[in-house]
């Protein structure tokens, strides 16, 4: 366990990402049709299912031709369902790229290559010209792509012209949202010193963009009981608490997973925004993730554990580091990390952690190192999930 004393800054940005993407496993595979593979991983490695193409074929449109020509031109085209049509030394038939070749072609003749005199073709056709011979593209059992890939709309094209009709897949881990309910209000215009609670509207939509599945979000009021039954009666892979964090009596998370002899694996990040963040195994590998109740905190420390656990869960592959080269100083925290709104290298203004305006207008987040870092400096960017 990872647990922060109260004059401790907490574990280290870094370490806490990483941890958050070992301490799960893959989820089970399931099969899925294709056209509800996009965004997740293959399970398996993508193997050819026979040869492709799995007879020789016109690589082009033309005439099939055996021999030197001339040739003589047969009247009937070729369709790629049509009997298989021998062709003799000396003629020709027209076929359209992708087309069965009849037995005895021996080139494909481009149309602008050709000359028709009549049922006469005359032109020059070198020895497999043309020809998509049988295998070219792949033989069976040949493995086309490995466990692990991303399934982009071009794998969905290459598994169905492989054969494919269903793909074996990780599926997308499910996240149920719990919020604490504060004093905010849940709908209308901010009013009387009175702010409107932007969680419950802004964590589901940024879930789904991290292409989790999201089968129910509630409020509850800040009590360890209707807390309990939130987390008990969820069969989500994850369970995101979002509100009251922070250690202390107005806590009832920390209390309710004492009781639950839950496993805490982080109990505070050294980040700002996003100090008070909590990671928690209950049983049967599912977890607790817990956010602080201002906005930005709670994206900042979504990002830091939440984002790395979904993308350990679902078997996807390390992301790509980005950096960003900095357009001016900023300001660090001794013995924090910090995550700041950034636009094109530089840093946005509204960026504390009850504020949104930056982070709506950002490209991303530039994860600055204890201390600060100076203009000019290239420095990690967590682009947004957008």
């Amino acid at each position: 366990m990872t647990v922060a004393r109260e004059d401790e800054p907490g574990i280290a940005w870094e370490e806490a990402r990483a941890l958050a993407a070992r301490v799960a496993r893959p989820l089970a595979p399931v099969s899925r049709a294709l056209n509800h593979c996009l965004g997740h991983v293959l399970a398996r490695p993508l193997v050819a299912l026979t040869d492709l193409p799995t007879v020789d074929t016109a690589g082009v449109d033309g005439w099939a031709v055996a021999g030197p020509g001339p040739w003589r031109v047969r009247t009937r085209k070729l369709g790629d369902r049509g009997p298989v049509t021998v062709l003799a030394d000396g003629e020709a038939v027209e076929v359209s790229a992708g087309a069965r070749l009849p037995a005895g072609a021996t080139a494909v003749l481009r149309p602008e290559h050709g000359r028709l005199d009549g049922r006469v073709l005359r032109g020059v056709a070198g020895p497999g010209s043309g020809i998509r011979p049988r295998g070219v593209d792949c033989h069976a059992g040949e493995e086309l792509l490995p466990a692990g890939t991303t399934v982009t709309p071009a794998v969905i094209g290459l598994a169905a012209a492989a054969g494919y009709d269903e793909l074996p897949v990780v599926p997308r881990p499910s996240v149920d949202l719990v919020v604490i309910a504060g004093d905010g209000l849940t709908r209308g215009v901010p009013r009387d010193g009175v702010h409107r609670d932007a969680l419950a509207p802004l964590l589901p939509a940024w879930l789904r963009q991290l292409r989790a599945e999201v089968p129910r979000s509630r409020r509850v009021e800040n009590q360890v009981d209707e807390l309990r039954a939130a987390i008990e009666s969820s069969r989500a892979d994850v369970i995101l608490v979002a509100g009251r964090t922070v250690r202390g009596t107005g806590d009832p998370l920390h209390r309710l997973l004492g009781r639950m002899r839950a496993a805490v694996l982080i109990d505070g990040v050294a980040v700002r925004p996003g100090h008070p963040v909590l990671l928690a195994r209950l049983a049967a590998d599912r977890f607790v993730v817990g956010l602080p109740a201002n906005p930005l905190a709670a994206v900042t420390g979504l990002l830091t554990v939440l984002a790395p656990l979904l993308g350990r869960l679902a078997g996807d592959p390390p992301a790509r580091r980005r950096t960003v080269r900095l357009t001016a100083p900023v300001g660090g925290h001794a013995g924090f990390t910090r995550l700041v709104p950034l636009r094109d290298g530089a840093v946005l203004a509204h960026a504390g952690p009850a504020l949104l305006g930056g982070l709506a207008q950002a490209d991303g987040l530039a994860v600055i190192p204890p201390g600060g870092a100076r203009s000019g400096a290239e420095v990690e960017l967590l682009p947004l999930p957008w």
